[in-house]
């Protein structure tokens, strides 16, 4: 089973295991689609790459010939929508190149972390292809010039680089586990609505959560009782 989910406790791992370059075919983006549905009930998702030649080099190009590209693009699509949508918090760990489906995969996630070497780009062009998740995320995450770079000119950029441009959040290989367990260490049912003000669109959105949802929660008088205490940390 080359996408592979693995629960520990309230974190899903899952792992996409066809190394060296852990590319998807169709059958496969079928299965990463599943396991993003299957993570759904997790507070905190991890998504990597088995090796470290690639976090992923994306979608089988085969699988982008005109007969075959529907298909392909349902099931991705498919796992987009479920990264995207997800109430748990996702954190991307990069090793090595993430092209193409494997960088929009990324630019799905809350945060990303990559290691010292890792490469980022959208090579579709090249192709004959251009990447529609990447164009319709990537522009308002990084900006429209850069995301021109990416999409339009298929240019490959470092970690550093990525990061200095807001699609990574550090390069630091023990950063996506370092997240991962002090999410673990919040409350689930705040971060669910930190989460979900983020993506309110509006001030008086996030307002609204803030007062109808947030403060009944026990988990919020319970966090300012310890912090007044001063002298002992919530109780979760």
């Amino acid at each position: 089973m080359p996408v592979l989910l693995r629960t520990e406790g309230r974190l899903a791992r899952i792992t996409l295991a066809r190394p060296p370059l852990n590319v998807l075919d169709l059958a496969h983006l079928e299965e990463l689609a599943a396991r993003v549905e299957e993570a759904r009930g997790a507070t905190v998702i991890l998504l990597e790459g088995e090796g470290n030649r690639a976090f992923s080099a994306g979608n089988d190009v085969a699988d982008h010939a005109p007969e075959r590209a529907p298909a392909m693009l349902a099931a991705f699509h498919r796992a987009v929508r479920g990264l995207l949508e997800t109430e748990a918090v996702t954190v991307a760990e990069v090793r090595g190149d993430a092209l193409g489906g494997g960088c929009e995969l990324v630019a799905c996630c809350d945060l990303a972390y990559a290691f010292p070497g890792a490469r980022f780009g959208q090579p579709e062009i090249d192709v004959g292809c251009f990447p529609p998740v990447a164009a319709s995320i990537l522009p308002s995450r990084i900006g429209w010039m850069r995301a021109s770079e990416l999409i339009l000119l298929g240019r490959r950029i470092p970690a550093e680089e990525a990061c200095a441009w807001g699609l990574v959040t550090r390069v630091d290989p023990g950063g996506a586990a370092a997240a991962a367990q002090a999410l673990l260490a919040k409350s689930a049912a705040v971060l669910k609505l930190a989460k979900q003000a983020m993506r309110a669109g509006s001030f008086a959105a996030a307002e609204r959560l803030y007062v109808e949802k947030l403060l009944p929660l026990p988990e919020c008088a319970e966090g300012v009782r310890a912090f007044l205490s001063k002298s002992r940390r919530p109780d979760r």
